[in-house]
């Protein structure tokens, strides 16, 4: 592999890795938002599930500390790559999905997202 298919490589894991974090956030979300509709259409007190939803909620948080590792993670290696002197990431500049393939204008590099 040469220099440009490895950096290639690393940005796709990178960009992977952080959609993966958002849809178990998205995924943790709608279990609580789930379980609060689900007591009240059997109309059931507050008090039933509430330690299990109180348990999703620390996860959720647990999700968003993650996600907030990875974008922290995704800035260092922006600077680790300038750093060595690749100068900026020119790669495809959309996400996965969205028929971006190739950056326009602008400066390009990687970014938080």
């Amino acid at each position: 592999m040469d220099k440009t298919q490895v950096i290639a490589s690393v940005a796709g894991d990178l960009n992977a890795t952080e959609q993966s974090v958002d849809a178990a956030i998205a995924h943790a979300t709608t279990l609580v938002q789930s379980m609060i509709g689900s007591r009240s259409a059997l109309n059931l007190s507050p008090v039933v599930g509430a330690d299990a939803q109180a348990k999703a909620l620390e996860a959720i948080a647990g999700l968003s500390a993650a996600r907030q590792a990875m974008v922290a993670c995704h800035e260092e290696l922006a600077k680790d790559h300038r750093r060595l002197g690749y100068g900026v990431y020119a790669g495809p500049m959309g996400k996965p999905g969205d028929g971006s393939t190739t950056p326009t204008t602008g400066e390009h590099r990687l970014r938080a997202v």
